[in-house]
C-alpha cells in the first residue's frame, strides 16, 4: 500500500491548525503535536490500520527532539513512504499581532504575568526569535508558506493545491505580490518588475488586472516587458534542472510590482503557461486572492 505522510511544522501562530484542518478535509488522518520520538512507531501503526494518508504537525514544543526528524524522514522514504514537508511562517509583526488578538501565551514565553505591556511585548518578540532559531533546520528542509498576509481560507486552498500536485515531480509555484506589502517569506527567487511600464497610469486599465485581455495586450506592446519575461524564462530554464537533480520538491518564484495587480500578475500568468508544459506548475496572486476573499 502506498502511504503518504505530510509533516507540518512552523512558527507558533502561523496557521498550523488551519493547515491541518485543510488536510483533514482532504481525507488525511491528522495528529497535532506528535513527539518526534513516536513518529516511526506511529506510521508503522497507521500502516497496520491501512491508513493511506497521514498528516502530522510538530512544533517548538518538541524542540529538544526535533533534530531527530530529518533522519526519521529519510528512513521513512527508504520504506517507499511518500513524505511531504510544509513549514508555515509569518513575519514577527504579524505573529505579535495575532498573539495580542487571541491573548494566547507563546510556548517559549517566560514573561512575568504582571509585567507591563511593553515588557510583555518585548518578551514575546524574544520568544519568537528564539523559536525561529530552534526551527531553522526544519524550515530549510521544507516547502515554506508565508501566511503573513493571507486569510485562513486562502491558506487552506494553498495547502490543498500543494498536496494535490504529484509528489514524484518538482512543483513550481509562481506567485505575484506587491512590494508595498512586503516580499513573501516563502520565495526561493524574487524578481522585481517595478521598472516596467505601469498600466495603473492608464485610466481604462487601472481597475483591471494582469489577467484581463486589455492589460495583456497593452503590456505586450512594450519591448521592456518582453525582455524581462525572456530574462526570467532563461534564468529558470537554466537552473530548474539542477534544482530538480538536487531533489527539491517545490520551488517558489515570486514576481513583484508596486501594487501586485498588473505587471506581476501578467508575468506570473505567462510564466505558468510556458513552464506548465514541462513542470508541475501552480500559481498564486497574493494581492488579488486576498481581495477576492474579502468580497
Amino acid at each position: 500500500m502506498n502511504v503518504e505522510l505530510v509533516l507540518i511544522s512552523g512558527m507558533s501562530g502561523s496557521g498550523k491548525s488551519v493547515a491541518l484542518h485543510a488536510l483533514e478535509d482532504a481525507g488525511y488522518y491528522c495528529v497535532d503535536n506528535l513527539p518526534p520520538e513516536l513518529l516511526q512507531q506511529f506510521i508503522a501503526l497507521e500502516i497496520q490500520h491501512q491508513a493511506a494518508r497521514v498528516a502530522i504537525a510538530m512544533d517548538v514544543r518538541s524542540a529538544t527532539s526535533l533534530p531527530l526528524v530529518p533522519q526519521q524522514l529519510a528512513e521513512l522514504r527508504q520504506q517507499d513512504i511518500t513524505v511531504r514537508t510544509l513549514f508555515l511562517d509569518a513575519n514577527t509583526d504579524t505573529l505579535v499581532r495575532r498573539y495580542s488578538e487571541t491573548r494566547r501565551k507563546h510556548p517559549l514565553s517566560v514573561s512575568p504575568a504582571r509585567a507591563d505591556v511593553l515588557e510583555q511585548q518585548r518578551a514575546l518578540v524574544e520568544a519568537i526569535e528564539l523559536e525561529r532559531e530552534l526551527l531553522a533546520d526544519m524550515r530549510d528542509q521544507a516547502h515554506v508558506i508565508d501566511t503573513s498576509l493571507i486569510r485562513s481560507s486562502q491558506l487552506q486552498s494553498y495547502v490543498k493545491s500543494l498536496i494535490s500536485a504529484p509528489a514524484s515531480a518538482m512543483t513550481l509555484v509562481f506567485e505575484s505580490f506587491a512590494f508595498k506589502r512586503g516580499i513573501p517569506l516563502d520565495a526561493d527567487y524574487v524578481f522585481d518588475v517595478r521598472m516596467l511600464p505601469n498600466p495603473h497610469y492608464e485610466t481604462d486599465l487601472r481597475p483591471l488586472t494582469g489577467r484581463d485581455e486589455p492589460v495583456v495586450t497593452w503590456l505586450r506592446q512594450h519591448e521592456s516587458v518582453s525582455v524581462m519575461f525572456a530574462h526570467i524564462e532563461q534564468f529558470l530554464k537554466h537552473w530548474l534542472p539542477a534544482l530538480a537533480h538536487d531533489h527539491r520538491s517545490y520551488v517558489t518564484v515570486a514576481v513583484g510590482c508596486t501594487g501586485g495587480q498588473h505587471r506581476s500578475v501578467f508575468l506570473v500568468e505567462q510564466l505558468a503557461r510556458v513552464f506548465g508544459s514541462h513542470w508541475v506548475t501552480l500559481k498564486r496572486h497574493r494581492e488579488l486572492d486576498n481581495q477576492a476573499e474579502g468580497r
